[in-house]
């Protein structure tokens, strides 16, 4: 999540590159933080709304309220099957439209490497949560490789095109727990969490990772197209591929959580 221009506004494009692993990775994160039934919850940079319909479908909320600065993003959100349980509007991380205590919990899925100051955004979600209430949140290891992305962006980064990620810093464990430590949050854990994905074939993966727009998929469509195929060549050779063509691949997530203090009040 970002101030300015969102880096995806295409909720449906997302939802295609993004869609299984996000799934997947945010039931692992949800087992591991157990949140309780009846809670009032927030979902900061709830993107195209694939977290926060796990949020509704698993953790039995009382309330859940939903802010993403991209109104494409909301728009797919909002047609998801159970989005009329969740108050989506637009906003920005350091700067959440509620008073203090609003929520039991504050949680942010794949995106703190979007916003411009991490350290704010935590603690504005501090703010609004109760004392002794849960701030969490899980994002790919891409500084150590762990990005579904990374085998294109490492076969575009031999081939001499650089792609650099947004916010690579703050997705290394010992960062993210600095930021929590920073905020004033109690209880700080942290958890690595390992996801395998498979495609059925390599069209699937091309297609599902170079339709959003982002620093990946940008760089690869500014390729001349004899380029283009000397990448899938490369990718090609370098994917774990089965006798049936199928693609499978693992991606690594971080998480962190943390509790509000009773004296910050």
């Amino acid at each position: 999540m970002a101030a300015g221009p969102p880096k995806f506004s295409d909720g449906e494009a997302y939802e295609r590159m993004m869609g299984r692993w996000s799934r997947v990775a945010g039931e692992a994160f949800l087992d591991w933080i157990a949140l309780s039934p009846g809670l009032r919850l927030l979902d900061v940079g709830c993107g195209n709304g694939a977290f926060t319909e796990l949020l509704v479908e698993r953790c039995a909320p009382s309330d859940v309220q939903a802010i993403d600065p991209s109104e494409g993003q909301l728009a797919f959100a909002r047609r998801r099957p159970n989005a009329s349980a969740v108050g989506y509007r637009q906003g920005v991380a350091q700067a959440l439209p509620f008073g203090e205590d609003r929520f039991d919990a504050a949680v942010m899925a794949l995106a703190i490497n979007f916003v411009p100051d991490p350290q704010h955004a935590v603690t504005e979600m501090a703010r609004v949560v109760r004392p002794a209430g849960l701030v969490a949140t899980y994002v790919w290891d891409i500084a150590g490789g762990g990005f579904p992305m990374e085998p294109i962006r490492r076969a575009l980064d031999e081939t001499g095109v650089p792609t650099p990620l947004s916010g690579t810093d703050v997705t290394r464990t010992d960062r993210l727990r600095d930021v929590w430590a920073a905020a004033g949050l109690d209880d700080v854990a942290s958890e690595r969490i390992d996801v395998r994905i498979s495609y059925p074939d390599f069209d699937d993966f091309w297609d599902a990772n170079t339709g959003p727009r982002n620093t990946v998929s940008n760089a690869v469509a500014a390729l001349a197209p004899a380029n283009v195929e000397a990448l899938k060549a490369r990718l090609r050779a370098a994917l774990p591929m089965d006798s049936n063509g199928r693609v499978s691949y693992g991606a690594v997530a971080n998480a962190v959580r943390g509790r509000v203090k009773a004296a910050t009040r």
